[in-house]
């Protein structure tokens, strides 16, 4: 992957190649953001590019001559087959994963279990998240996890001679999953690390990593992403024709590409959750006890991650409905669905119940996260929904 295949972070890609053109590139690095930010994909650009990967421009910079210039025409062509295949010798990437099924307790799990999984994946593309990862594995709940095995690898790996006479890349992928051994393995390595090698660390969570890790790198901040780039890239990498329709998704995406990619899908799991949210408000105003028990054992029977992301998303619309009242385009962030609806129920959010409503809702995740009954949960919630919209 190069520079000029990341969506926008114009800003953050300047830093990087700054760093190669005045010699300077950290044996330890952070890209730090939010999900879909393109983190990844600029920790794959710039290890592309140290590894001989890069367009004919970048090559072209008199700034980063003297680096590209050691890298031949053929040289170039044959890293950029490797990486494309990412099966460069030098480029070592490293997620989390889950003990595969049926291995002794004496099998040191590493990425390398899922190699070929793994692979697959990022042919795709360098967008996606945790749970898109997650699914491949069918994981039954079960927490995807860097252990110890990574690190052991990592070090034997890395220990070896470049392969191709240069730079060594090691990109780890959520850094805050290890777990505490793996975590101490690797701050041995980062303190000693071997020749000419560069960790390139994406994380989302750097307070749950070691402070001595944290202390011993250098730390990129990667904000969301300007809404021009996301229309931009909608427009001419998903081919949305209609430049409102884009305009529309990228504000709603809200700076998080894998955001606009799911609202491009018309079976998207949101429309569902809009659908629950309208149905649940209009019980509610008609208190309507009944069907609304019926809506809460529908919603009881989702899967517990599902219920989680039903419930952000109730939150994310009970503000919106609340902001749409202050008639501001710009303090709102909703798909032309969602604003349909939030123009006539916009007004029963409101001064008198907006931070109880939230708090509701607050509370029904954290009586889902500590296992309490889902259907009483949900027709708790439900029931104080009535209660609120009453309020003016």
């Amino acid at each position: 992957m190069r520079f000029d295949e990341v969506i926008g972070q114009k800003e953050v890609k300047r830093q990087l190649l700054q760093l190669v053109a005045e010699n300077r590139v950290p044996h330890a690095m952070m890209l730090c953001g939010p999900e879909g930010v393109g983190k990844k994909a600029l920790a794959l650009a710039f290890a592309s590019f140290l590894l001989g990967d890069f367009s004919d421009e970048e090559a072209q910079d008199e700034r980063l001559k003297p680096f590209c210039s050691t890298f031949s025409e053929e040289k170039r062509k044959h890293a950029r087959a490797m990486l494309q295949s990412f099966n460069h010798p030098d480029l070592h990437i490293t997620v989390p994963v889950v003990k595969p099924a049926g291995a002794s307790s004496q099998h040191h799990t590493t990425t390398d279990d899922y190699a070929t999984e793994l692979h697959e994946f990022l042919k795709h593309g360098p967008y996606f998240n945790l749970q898109m990862w997650a699914d491949q594995f069918l994981t039954n709940n079960k927490q995807l996890v860097i252990y110890a095995g990574e690190s052991d690898r990592l070090i034997r790996d890395l220990m070896i001679v470049s392969n191709e006479g240069g730079y060594k890349c090691s990109i780890i992928w959520l850094p805050e999953r290890m777990n505490l051994e793996c975590a101490n393995k690797l701050l041995k390595l980062i303190e000693e690390p071997p020749e000419k090698t560069v960790f390139i660390m994406v994380c989302e969570d750097p307070s749950q990593l070691l402070e001595t890790i944290r202390s011993r790198v250098q730390r990129f901040d990667v904000p969301r992403l300007d809404s021009r780039d996301i229309e931009e890239a909608l427009i001419q990498r998903r081919g949305v024709t209609q430049p409102d329709v884009a305009h529309g998704i990228a504000r709603v995406a809200n700076g998080n590409w894998l955001k606009a990619l799911e609202m491009l899908d018309k079976n998207n799991e949101n429309l569902m959750f809009l659908d629950l949210f309208m149905m649940l408000m209009r019980l509610a105003y008609m208190r309507n006890a009944k069907e609304l028990k019926k809506w809460s054992e529908s919603v009881a029977g989702f899967e517990k991650a599902k219920q989680d992301r039903l419930l952000d998303y109730f939150l994310r619309m009970v503000r919106e409905n609340f902001m749409y009242n202050f008639h501001d385009p710009s303090l709102c962030y909703m798909t032309t669905d969602e604003e349909a609806f939030a123009s006539k129920f916009s007004p029963y959010i409101n001064e008198a119940n907006i931070v109880e409503m939230y708090e509701t809702m607050q509370r029904a995740k954290a009586d889902l996260k500590r296992n309490a009954n889902q259907k009483m949960v949900f027709f708790v919630l439900a029931l104080r929904v009535i209660m609120l919209l009453m309020r003016k």
